[in-house]
């Protein structure tokens, strides 16, 4: 939930405050892409947000873990070795750590699977009665 926290802080700070952010976006990444600075800030925001709720609510937890973790490791190569490139390198290794853990009992993941395999396991012994 901590990781989740962060990465809706951050989404939520870039859409609130583009301006304040807009010189973080590297140059190259202005120079490959056709749209503005602020947008390109507001699609990280945003992307941030999206995949931080589908972490807090542990819904497609190792996809979007996966893609935060690519997202992370961007970051923290584009930062550098420096007080912010170890924040961001932690955060990069959380992250990574929740790819190979999955979901748990507490995810949305979780239930589903519980909820189908239930499921099958009513229609199986329901079938098995009859036969």
């Amino acid at each position: 939930m901590g990781l989740s926290l962060v990465f809706l802080w951050f989404g939520w700070q870039q859409l609130a405050n583009t301006d304040a952010w807009v010189g973080l976006i590297p140059d190259y990444a202005l120079n490959l892409s056709s749209v503005s600075a602020e947008t390109l800030v507001r699609f990280n925001g945003s992307f941030e947000i999206v995949f931080g709720l589908c972490l807090l609510f542990g819904f497609f937890t190792r996809i979007s873990a996966f893609l935060l973790a690519l997202h992370m490791v961007h970051i923290t190569v584009t930062v550098g070795y420096n007080g912010i490139g170890v924040r961001d390198f932690g955060l990069t290794v959380a992250v990574i750590s929740l790819f190979l853990l999955g979901e748990n009992a507490f995810s949305l993941d979780y239930y589903l699977k519980n909820k189908k395999q239930a499921k099958i396991d009513i229609q199986g012994r329901e079938n098995a009665d009859f036969s």
